[in-house]
């Protein structure tokens, strides 16, 4: 008798993992239904179909790059479980904002309610991700492009805490019936234990906050645009920094470069202390967001991994010494 529960409670589990994901999977086609219902709407054309043959690429969102009516277009689909962590609303101001500035890619449609956004495509253009991350003339762009966000006097309207948005996915990840790794807790106390020993002030001024080579992108004449703006806030700049020297392995040549021309100098150690404690933090932070895509049915786990043994290594090197190497930091 005490098996036969077993058996039912094991394939109750799996039904209902199974549940699940047949209802991202229902939510997700309602979305491209919508799209296409958008696109038809917007460009009063009952013809126009929803093409996906050219993905543009996308970990939060996924991106599609479309010819309607001799215009290239970048239609955005919403990813999974999105509505849970990203304010819509905010980003559609912020990326006006981003715009004004002269840093973004012309944006057309902003739907806040699903997310849906339409943009002009940068014709012969290309993300520094698929060129070359650590390159003098990319660094050059990234560092300038950070400088006029950064210098801005045009501020968000919000703060992007990373603390806060943790404990946000925390939650949504416990919604969905997620469980965190055993060790998880300790080595979060003991990051922030860290940071609060390390981090002595910080600064507040206009960020993108989601800086990886893939959402600069560079056109023909050179000219860079930063794009993507929905995870931007008011933030400590060295958030920005991170982000790119993280999400680009950038080598030891490549990030001294960068620092130099961002800072006019090499920056002071409690600079680099921010940006090591920050590089971390995303680590972490990206880490429990991708547990929300796993256990919402998207292949996330490897990434998911990939990313929490990476912050151990980092935190125990530099909880035993401070010296620990940013480029050794972006090494998996």
């Amino acid at each position: 008798m005490i098996i036969n529960y077993i058996v039912v409670i094991i394939f109750l589990e799996a039904n209902s993992k199974t549940i699940d994901r047949i209802n991202v999977w229902c939510e997700f086609m309602k979305m491209e239904d919508l799209i296409q219902e958008k696109l038809r709407n917007i460009y009063n054309d009952n013809t126009i179909v929803f093409d996906k043959s050219r993905f543009a690429g996308g970990l939060t969102n996924y991106n599609y790059i479309m010819n309607i009516k001799g215009t290239e277009y970048v239609v955005r689909q919403p990813g999974t479980m999105t509505h849970l962590m990203i304010d819509r609303k905010i980003e559609k101001v912020n990326n006006l904002i981003a715009s004004e500035i002269g840093l973004n890619s012309q944006c057309v449609y902003f739907d806040e309610d699903s997310g849906i956004k339409i943009s002009v495509y940068i014709n012969d253009s290309k993300n520094i991700g698929q060129i070359n991350p650590c390159s003098i003339s990319n660094l050059n762009i990234v560092s300038d492009l950070m400088k006029k966000i950064h210098s801005s006097k045009k501020n968000f309207p919000n703060l992007f805490n990373w603390q806060e948005e943790l404990e946000k996915y925390e939650t949504i990840v416990l919604e969905l019936n997620g469980v965190f790794f055993f060790d998880y807790g300790r080595f979060k106390k003991l990051l922030l234990d860290f940071m609060d020993e390390n981090i002595k002030d910080t600064i507040c001024v206009p960020c993108h906050n989601d800086t990886v080579p893939e959402n600069f992108v560079v056109d023909s004449n050179g000219k860079g645009y930063l794009i993507d703006w929905e995870y931007s806030g008011m933030n400590d700049p060295t958030w920005d920094l991170a982000a790119y020297i993280l999400e680009s392995k950038l080598t030891q040549e490549a990030i001294e470069y960068l620092l130099l021309d961002y800072y006019g100098d090499m920056p002071e150690p409690s600079e680099i202390i921010k940006i090591k404690s920050y590089m971390m933090a995303q680590d972490l932070l990206w880490m429990v967001w991708s547990m929300i895509r796993h256990y919402s049915g998207d292949d996330f786990l490897d990434y998911c991994l990939l990313r929490y043994e990476r912050f151990k290594k980092n935190l125990n090197n530099l909880v035993a010494s401070l010296d620990y190497p940013m480029f050794e930091m972006v090494k998996e």
